[in-house]
C-alpha cells in the first residue's frame, strides 16, 4: 500500500497538471461565465452553461498525460507497471472525490444564491447533475473517474503502438457503434432503446457508467502489462 500511496504522491510533484490547471480554468471559465451574463439585458430565469464539462475534459488529459508523460520515469525509479498502475487509480479516486465534493459545495451555494443573484447554472448540468446532493456527488465521483481511467488507456495503447495504436483503437469503438446500430435497425428495436433511455433515471445511468469505469480499468491495466518503455 505504501508503494502505491508513493506512486500518487509522485503524480503529484506535477501540481499544476493534476491541481492548479483543473482547477484554475473551471473557476476562470466559471468566472467568464458570471462576467458575460451579469452582462445580459434580458436574462432568462434559468441558464445552464456547460462550462462545468472543462474539468471533465481535464482528468481525460490528465489521464493520457499520467501514462505518456510521467510513466518512463516512474519506471526507472523501479516501480513495477503493476504498482504504477494501481498507484495512478488511488490517485484518480482521491482526484474525482475531491472534484466531485467541490462540484457538490458549489452547487449547493448555487442553489441558495438563486444561480450567483443571476439565473446562473454552472454547477447544475440539467438531469445529469441537478438531483440531491449526494447523488450528484456520486455520479460527478464516477464520471470523473470514468475520464481520468478512460484518459489512462488511451495513454497506455500510444505508449504501447504510437498514434497507429490510438488510430485504431478509437476507429474500434466507432465500429463497435456502427455495430450496434446495424443490430438496433435489422432488430427493428431503436424505439426500445429510446424507451429505456427514456425511462432511465441518473442514478441508473450512473450505474451504467460504473460498469464502464470497470471495463476502463480493467482494459488498462492489460494494456499496461505489455507497455515497452
Amino acid at each position: 500500500m505504501n508503494t502505491l500511496v508513493n506512486v500518487a504522491r509522485y503524480h503529484l510533484v506535477d501540481r499544476l497538471q493534476y491541481l492548479v490547471l483543473p482547477i484554475g480554468v473551471t473557476l476562470f471559465a466559471f468566472g467568464v461565465n458570471l462576467a458575460i451574463f451579469s452582462l445580459l439585458p434580458d436574462k432568462p430565469e434559468e441558464n445552464y452553461s456547460g462550462g462545468l464539462f472543462t474539468l471533465f475534459v481535464f482528468m481525460l488529459v490528465c489521464g493520457a498525460m499520467s501514462m505518456t508523460k510521467s510513466l518512463p520515469f516512474g519506471l526507472a525509479l523501479g516501480v513495477s507497471r503493476r504498482s504504477y498502475y494501481l498507484g495512478t487509480v488511488l490517485l484518480v479516486a482521491g482526484l474525482s472525490a475531491l472534484y466531485a465534493a467541490g462540484i457538490t459545495v458549489f452547487q449547493a451555494i448555487e442553489e441558495a444564491t438563486g444561480g450567483w443573484g443571476l439565473g446562473l447554472n454552472y454547477f447544475r448540468v440539467p438531469w445529469l447533475l441537478d438531483g440531491p446532493w449526494y447523488l450528484t456527488l456520486l455520479t460527478a465521483f464516477v464520471f470523473l473517474t470514468l475520464m481520468f481511467l478512460y484518459g489512462m488507456w488511451y495513454g497506455l495503447i500510444y505508449r504501447r503502438a504510437s498514434v497507429l495504436g490510438v488510430v485504431l483503437f478509437a476507429a474500434a469503438q466507432v465500429l463497435v457503434l456502427l455495430g450496434v446500430g446495424l443490430v438496433l435497425t435489422w432488430t427493428d428495436s431503436w424505439s426500445k432503446l429510446g424507451t429505456f433511455f427514456s425511462s432511465l433515471t441518473v442514478g441508473g445511468l450512473t450505474g451504467a457508467l460504473a460498469i464502464l469505469v470497470c471495463v476502463a480499468g480493467a482494459g488498462g491495466f492489460a494494456t499496461m502489462r505489455r507497455v515497452t518503455v
